[in-house]
């Protein structure tokens, strides 16, 4: 199939297939019927009743939706194109029949691509990284809002990238926030500036192998055509710049925590610098904004803050715009965010920090922390996070199911912090668990949600597990 845009007019006589009905699938196959699509078929193995009302509304517009056990098992014999949902692994049966079958497959980010109006076509900015880009992407939207840009965050947080792509009001740039899932069955993108902000194992059950996750990661630099954004202090991702296919001319671009070297952004002394889009970088860097201006002002957000300037600089941005975006720019919840301060403890959530190199990045913001951590660990482990952090501990407390592999890893290189176990997985385990860390704590020292692991095991997603520390925090007083 060469199809390449929504005016292309063999979008009509295609035959689509779409695999998942989730937000995305429904997603792609309403984005396709407005292209102009007439054959598209929804496969999904689930049924219930809003899967039901979704089907209806598509299919008086024409698509065939299939749903229920058995209906994802073969593949349509007259298939030409199969558009797949982010969650589906590559090696589900479905998508190893059309590889197989040398039928193309595409992400719904391939599809958006694929979908732009050339005529009003806005910019992508591109995040990828392990940790970080819902920030990063959220950063990059304040710094082009603030230098008078119609921009909008989208991809992997906010609005689904096919609704930017189709509206009829055109962006004049778009900030595209891409997880790994969606980089593997995405080819023409080409992306104005791309960043991938750190690498570290996560997903690895889905890709099949660290290698794999990196090379999907990677992906975003393909075809780039101004600047491939990279983290100086992660050799792997300037790895990933020199491995990459790329529009002649367009630069290698680093960030760093650092003094900044040519060609990258960092920092010299309280401020962040660019010698990278400068005329005079070989002997001068340009002030961009304070670490005042940067909240929370942890490492690891400084670095988000940093990419995120360097992506607006590289689409023409004003040193000015970075700071005002910066300055009036506050995470989501969730995210390193203060709770509360009670008897002179702090109580911080990063409850989002659901892998070990995020909370890593978490705990080594803190000089005395009490750390509240476990769920599901995902294969991950957690030797290299304890042996980083454990000067800093002044306890732990674990809970969740795999609150022994955590356990085991402190035990192994951290056997004198103070360690509570929290067997209970009822509703009031965080109290218990909150309860448990205040009497570690001392007064100055931190008390840390930051799981290293999924939340699913008790709790509905990371945002219902920082709420009911919130909420048990907050108890503490009365």
């Amino acid at each position: 199939m060469s199809l390449t845009t929504r005016t292309d007019d063999g979008w009509a006589t295609t035959r689509f297939v779409v695999l998942g009905f989730g937000t995305a699938g429904y997603a792609c196959a309403d984005s396709l019927l407005q292209a102009g699509a007439e054959h598209v078929v929804v496969l999904d193995d689930r049924d219930n009743e809003q899967l039901q009302e979704k089907a209806q509304i598509l299919g008086t517009l024409g698509a065939e939706i299939r749903l229920g056990a058995g209906s994802t098992a073969e593949l349509p014999a007259d298939v030409e194109i199969v558009v797949t949902s982010p969650g589906i692994p590559p090696h589900a049966p479905l998508l190893t029949a059309a590889a197989e079958r040398g039928v193309p497959i595409w992400s719904e980010i391939e599809l958006a691509w694929r979908l732009r109006d050339p005529a009003n076509a806005a910019p992508w900015l591109c995040v990828t990284g392990t940790n970080g880009k819902t920030t990063t992407v959220q950063m990059l939207t304040a710094i082009l809002t603030a230098a008078g840009h119609r921009a909008v965050a989208a991809g992997n947080v906010g609005l689904p990238l096919l609704e930017a792509v189709m509206d009829p009001e055109p962006y004049d740039v778009i900030a595209v926030e891409l997880s790994s899932y969606q980089l593997h069955f995405t080819d023409s993108m080409s992306a104005h500036s791309a960043a991938v902000l750190n690498l570290a194992p996560d997903h690895v059950d889905w890709h099949g192998s660290l290698e794999a996750y990196a090379a999907d990661k990677g992906r975003i630099y393909t075809n780039c055509q101004v600047a491939c954004v990279y983290n100086v202090a992660d050799q792997a991702t300037e790895k990933l710049v020199e491995d990459a296919d790329v529009v002649e001319g367009c630069r290698a671009i680093g960030f760093t925590l650092g003094t900044p070297g040519l060609s990258m952004l960092g920092l010299v002394d309280e401020y962040l610098v660019d010698r990278a889009f400068v005329e005079q970088r070989a002997s001068s860097a340009l002030e961009l904004a304070t670490l005042a201006d940067v909240i929370p002002a942890a490492p690891h957000n400084v670095a988000n803050a940093l990419a995120a300037a360097a992506l607006a600089r590289s689409f023409g941005v004003p040193a000015t715009a970075v700071r005002d975006g910066l300055r009036g720019f506050r995470p989501d919840a969730h995210r390193i965010a203060h709770v509360a301060e009670v008897a002179g403890v702090n109580y911080v959530d990063d409850s989002k920090a659901t892998n070990p190199h995020a909370a890593q990045a978490s705990l080594l913001a803190y000089e005395h922390v009490v750390w509240i951590a476990g769920g599901q660990a995902k294969g991950a482990t957690f030797d290299e996070l304890v042996v980083a952090a454990r000067d800093r501990l002044r306890g732990v407390v674990l809970l969740g199911q795999d609150k022994a592999v955590i356990g085991q890893a402190l035990a192994r290189h951290a056997p004198d912090v103070p360690v509570i176990v929290v067997e209970s997985t009822d509703t009031g385990a965080m109290e218990t668990v909150v309860g448990e860390a205040t009497k570690l704590a001392q007064v100055g020292d931190t008390v840390l949600l930051a799981p290293g692991c999924a939340s699913w095991d008790m709790f509905a997603n990371y945002g219902a597990r920082g709420d009911a520390f919130a909420e048990a925090v907050n108890r503490l007083g009365l």
